[in-house]
């Protein structure tokens, strides 16, 4: 089972990468499909969002007789992509307490001789 993925997470995914460098929208592809399952088909409507939101700029470089589209982030991309972050941290911390809440329960729930069962599978 994969956990869905929303736009604004995309955004974010795809932000933190180009912070680091610049991509054409091949590479980048690549790099993302190392963290979650994305084509090249759901990459590119990203990367226009991006663009038309002024989050990234791109430009043209030539490459073996063939020019290649690069994406740069933005100060207006970058500044988008703490605010995602910041959403993230927060959202993960929610999702951490209530899985730790669980986890606590079952560590300390008893068996049949009240003896706690010490990591129990949920």
């Amino acid at each position: 089972m994969e956990i869905k993925v929303t736009a604004d997470l995309l955004d974010g995914l795809v932000l933190a990468l180009l912070e680091r460098q610049d991509y054409y929208g091949y590479a980048l592809t690549q790099d993302m499909q190392q963290a979650i399952s994305i084509s090249e088909s759901t990459m590119y409507p990203v990367l226009r969002r991006l663009q038309k939101n002024a989050y990234v700029t791109t430009y043209d470089a030539p490459y073996q007789g063939r020019n290649r589209r690069y994406y740069k982030i933005t100060e207006r991309g970058e500044h988008h992509l703490e605010r995602i972050k910041k959403m993230w941290n927060d959202y993960k911390e929610s999702l951490d307490a209530v899985f730790a809440a669980v986890d606590s329960y079952h560590r300390t729930e008893e068996n049949e001789e009240g003896q706690p069962w010490i990591g129990k599978d949920i």
